[in-house]
């Protein structure tokens, strides 16, 4: 459903131990995507990847697929190999799916991922990685209706005042 051909979107928000609070809105569409946050910017088309600083008024742009692109993403990469899996239903809450990584699993230690009973769509995701635990609350979760030029980085918006940093 998240990375279908027909697209999906969610707006998130997150706040480990109280050390680093986010929120944003993803979109996403097979190995396209795009996300909002109160930093960043990004758009990803499956050639390029483009990372907008807000602040730095920088873009930097890599390959679609570079490891370089966001320096979390290894923390944070999934293997369904890595991972046991179970499911249990919570009459009151949903679905909720748990992931527990396999001996010498580096990054994600276990996800919990809670799902509505009626659409199957997330509404949370708990997530160890390391000592720490953290919830990221999913809401407006839409699927369908995604336009590939969403994706497309639209230079013309950022020709002035930004600094370009290729590292393709």
């Amino acid at each position: 459903m998240m990375y279908g051909p027909q697209g999906s979107q969610l707006q998130y928000s997150v706040n480990i131990v109280g050390l680093y609070k986010t929120q944003g809105t993803i979109w996403t569409k097979g190995k396209k995507s795009k996300f909002i946050d109160e930093k960043y910017v990004a758009w990803n088309d499956d050639v390029t990847y483009y990372r907008l600083e807000r602040k730095k008024k920088t873009i930097t742009i890599f390959g679609a697929h570079s490891e370089e692109r966001d320096k979390y993403a290894s923390k944070f990469k999934f293997s369904p190999d890595n991972y046991t899996y179970s499911i249990k239903d919570d009459p009151q809450k949903g679905y909720y799916i748990t992931l527990k990584a396999k001996k010498n699993v580096k990054g994600i230690k276990e996800a919990r991922v809670l799902l509505d009973h009626h659409t199957h769509y997330p509404i949370n995701v708990r997530v160890k990685v390391g000592i720490f635990h953290t919830t990221i609350k999913i809401s407006n979760f839409k699927v369908g209706g995604i336009t590939d030029q969403l994706f497309v980085f639209p230079k013309s918006q950022y020709e002035n005042g930004y600094k370009y940093i290729d590292k393709r």
